[in-house]
């Protein structure tokens, strides 16, 4: 898995979004972009991944797409409409951009996309810093679970994630 942490300014999201999945499909990856607002960390993204593969291998899925299952389990809900506020959106946006093979073999290609990617965006850190009140709100994290252990807020947002699994 590949991230491409940048600034995207998004003229029309269905397009934009349609493009990724071309750009994807011609390269034998898997695009997903995320509002960087809502990504607690590099290890929720590779989570989200590993779940999702696992559920698409069982016929688990929620999603005929694998980049919708990815944005699912990162969103840590299974409703499509809910989990896209994780996504992109019109107009400018600190991003990160997810760039997958669906296998380890795959790797080579991913690089190759990323590096072509990476030509059409700002690339700019956004994971470095986490809004604290935006990841406690679109997760559910109250302030009393919070202060009832000492585990960071990406570790109760992976739980999260994993949560999700088991509540299939």
């Amino acid at each position: 898995m590949q991230l491409i942490e940048c600034r995207l300014e998004i003229d029309d999201i269905d397009s934009f979004v349609a493009d990724l999945g071309d750009f994807g499909d011609r390269h034998g990856v898997t695009i997903q972009a995320f509002d960087a607002r809502y990504v607690a960390d590099r290890r929720h993204l590779e989570q989200a991944v590993e779940f999702a593969d696992r559920a698409i291998d069982r016929g688990e899925n929620v999603a005929r797409d694998r980049a919708v299952e990815i944005l699912l389990y990162a969103a840590g809900r299974r409703q499509i409409d809910r989990a896209l506020a994780m996504g992109v959106d019109d107009g400018e946006t600190q991003a990160v951009v997810l760039v997958d093979g669906d296998s380890d073999e795959d790797e080579t290609a991913a690089l190759e996309a990323v590096e072509t990617l990476a030509a059409f965006v700002d690339r700019e850190p956004t994971l470095e810093t986490q809004d604290v009140e935006t990841l406690c709100d679109f997760f559910d994290v109250p302030d009393a679970e919070r202060e009832a252990t000492d585990a960071p807020l990406s570790a109760l947002v992976r739980e999260r994630v994993a949560l999700l699994e088991v509540e299939k």
